[in-house]
């Protein structure tokens, strides 16, 4: 699998291995930044988020941040923050919860469930989106912002 991200980019992921291989190739693109995932329940949010960690050296375990919201990773000095804000019933919880405050001390976030998070949340530099296409999922990549390549 080959990443252009020039424009807007599908792939289709036919197994969870290829959706941990698209996280391992965008993590050797991708170490900063703020990286939104969109997608239901069960599309690959995590699997990618496992794949990307995996990709940049991290062996621990990674889980779905769904009952904690955030779950902190640190990787050689870096720190690396997994939000998940499916149970976020309203915008304004994300301050309550110091998220903008960890978006400005790490130097990685993936946030599952940015629609959530509404209008308090920056523009994201790395858009992704899983979807079921049939038995298969597929990513549609969007790189927002021009300074991650």
């Amino acid at each position: 699998m080959r990443l252009d991200l020039e424009n807007q980019t599908l792939i289709r992921l036919s197994t969870q291995a290829d959706t941990q291989a698209l996280g391992a190739q965008l993590a050797s693109r991708f170490q900063q930044g703020l990286v939104f995932l969109h997608g239901p329940l069960g599309a690959g949010k995590t699997t990618l988020v496992r794949g990307w960690l995996r990709g940049l050296g991290y062996q621990g375990p990674v889980k779905s941040p769904t009952f904690t919201l955030i779950e902190p990773y640190e990787i050689n000095c870096t720190q690396i923050l997994h939000f998940d804000l499916f149970r976020i019933a309203n915008p304004c919880e994300i301050e309550y919860i110091g998220m903008l405050e960890h978006l400005e001390t790490s130097q990685l976030q993936f946030v599952e469930w940015p629609e959530r998070g509404n209008s308090r949340l920056p523009e994201p530099d790395l858009d992704i989106r899983l979807e079921y296409d049939g038995s298969h999922r597929q990513a549609t990549i969007s790189v927002e912002n021009q300074k991650m390549e």
